[in-house]
């Protein structure tokens, strides 16, 4: 009776990824509170996604672009003032092929934020926002990892490196702290906040991934005696993911991503403003296996059938990470020796190149200047852009490799020296996530037919090795072995055969 004994993988397959770019939009009124727009001067906003689902064929994203706008104020002094609003959304993305048993992962950009004076008390807002989709599906699949009694059984076995999924897991993190402010500031509004999620760190331990990170907060606020300051603060963000049977040798992806974020005057304890950052931290684990597959079979004596299915694995899945540093000395009339309240830093990869062994990137670093216009009364931007290029050294890659890249600002720092010219220092951290897609086929059931016995006699025949001939085909043909034509024609490269070649092929008869 054949005997078989089965193992299982379990695959993390991309079913689709793609990029969608889409437009929320709404009005908002001046609150009464508030003075008339005269001008807008600067807009920014901050994405924060409530919920995710996958629908068949689709996806749905339901989130919320808090938004900051400083605008010029219809006074006779004509004072800077801010509006804060949020512009709601539910945004339906169709990805084929997508199943509501599948995981989706996603990351939302906001690309740009427009805004138009409509009249003193109302304005229009658009928001280009830019989202990163990949739907994957789980799969446990069996496989025949070998086969007994059935001593002349001939295996055409392949070696394969895959990525096997160990497991997911996902936790909500907070991050809140109160952020105290000079005692001589009488906080009137807060006129523009910045979040970045920066020294992102995971660790391995007792089934469980240790998350480690840093919220880096920038506050602009507008004080009662018309005065404009800058607040920043880093507020920790630790939690865990449960994960079992995870070791310190696997491979962790991990991602975060903003829920929900409040920031607002502390109504307990003055001259301090409250932040509560609500943040999803998703996790997936990998390990490297070493894999011996039987691709193909037969026997000279017995008939066998099998069913062959072919899978979609993840190959050499690896993450690397370097630092860009830039180093800049900028000369900006428009702002001369004034003082810089903020610069909005967002690099953009215009290109990447994959070569052997090497990442090379290009692309800018778009700056945005916020600075107190001359004479110190009101507030200017300024934009430009700093070119970069920038080479990683990335082992195993090659022009076929697949490559996911992001980059977190770990370092900026804008001084204006006393010869009205800015020192500008930028650290990117490029971290680069490679992989590789594969088909393999798998066997998964063998059965043997019972009519199908075969006589043990044997003769020869003498065949001419043909274009695209292997010795296993030949073998299999004939219904010999790879053994007895390798040992009857000494042959010594079996992946070496010479078209024309003459062999002399033992075979079994019956089949």
């Amino acid at each position: 009776m054949l005997e078989t004994a089965k193992d299982s993988l379990t695959l993390n397959q991309i079913i689709n990824q793609k990029t969608d770019t889409f437009m929320v939009e709404d009005d908002c009124i001046v609150p009464d509170i508030k003075p008339d727009i005269l001008n807008v001067i600067s807009s920014s906003g901050i994405v924060c996604i409530y919920k995710k689902e996958i629908l068949d064929g689709k996806i749905r994203l339901d989130g919320t672009v808090n938004t900051y706008i400083m605008y010029l104020a219809d006074t006779e002094d004509n004072e800077v003032r801010s509006l804060n609003t949020n512009l709601d959304f539910t945004q339906i993305i169709d990805v084929e092929k997508a199943k509501s048993n599948m995981s989706l992962e996603t990351n939302v950009v906001l690309k740009s934020i427009d805004c138009k004076v409509l009249n003193g008390r109302k304005i229009n807002i658009k928001a280009i926002l830019e989202v990163d989709s990949k739907v994957s599906s789980n799969e446990t699949v069996e496989y025949v990892k070998e086969v007994s009694n059935l001593k002349d059984i001939q295996f055409l076995n392949e070696d394969f490196q895959i990525n096997s999924l160990v497991g997911t897991g996902s936790t909500k993190v907070y991050a809140k702290d109160t952020i105290s402010i000079s005692e001589a500031d009488d906080l009137v509004e807060i006129m523009k906040t910045d979040i970045k999620v920066t020294n992102r760190d995971a660790k391995i331990s007792y089934n469980k991934i240790l998350i480690k990170a840093d919220l880096q907060v920038k506050l602009i606020y507008l004080t009662s005696d018309n005065r404009i300051n800058l607040k920043e603060a880093t507020i920790p963000i630790v939690g865990f993911i449960d994960m079992p049977n995870i070791s310190e040798e696997h491979i962790c992806d991990v991602k975060y991503e903003i829920k929900n974020l409040i920031v607002k005057p502390n109504n307990v304890e003055e001259h301090s403003i409250y932040v509560e950052a609500e943040i999803e931290v998703y996790a997936e684990a990998y390990e490297n296996k070493e894999l011996q597959m039987i691709q193909d079979l037969y026997s000279p004596t017995v008939a066998l059938n099998f069913s062959q299915r072919k899978v979609k694995v993840m190959q050499k899945k690896e993450n690397r990470s370097e630092v860009c540093s830039i180093r800049e000395k900028m000369s900006i009339p428009e702002i001369g020796s004034s003082k810089i309240y903020d610069v909005e830093v967002m690099p953009v990869i215009e290109e990447q190149t994959l070569l052997s062994n090497k990442i090379v990137y290009n692309g800018q670093i778009n700056l945005n200047y916020i600075f107190a216009s001359s004479g110190g009364v009101g507030v200017d931007t300024k934009k430009v852009s700093v070119p970069f290029n920038f080479t990683m050294d990335f082992d195993g890659i090659t022009e076929n490799s697949h490559i996911d890249t992001v980059i977190e600002i770990t370092l900026q720092d804008f001084v204006v020296a006393p010869d009205q010219s800015i020192d500008v220092k930028i650290d990117l951290n490029f971290t680069a996530i490679s992989g590789k897609d594969a088909n393999i086929s798998i066997i998964n059931e063998i059965t043997q037919d019972e009519q199908g016995q075969n006589a043990s006699r044997y003769s020869m025949v003498i065949y001419f090795v043909k274009p695209g001939d292997s010795v296993w085909k030949i073998a299999k043909k004939f219904n010999s072995t790879v053994d007895d034509i390798v040992k009857i024609n000494s042959i010594e490269d079996v992946n070496n055969l010479q078209v024309g070649k003459q062999l002399f092929i033992p075979r079994y008869h019956g089949c």
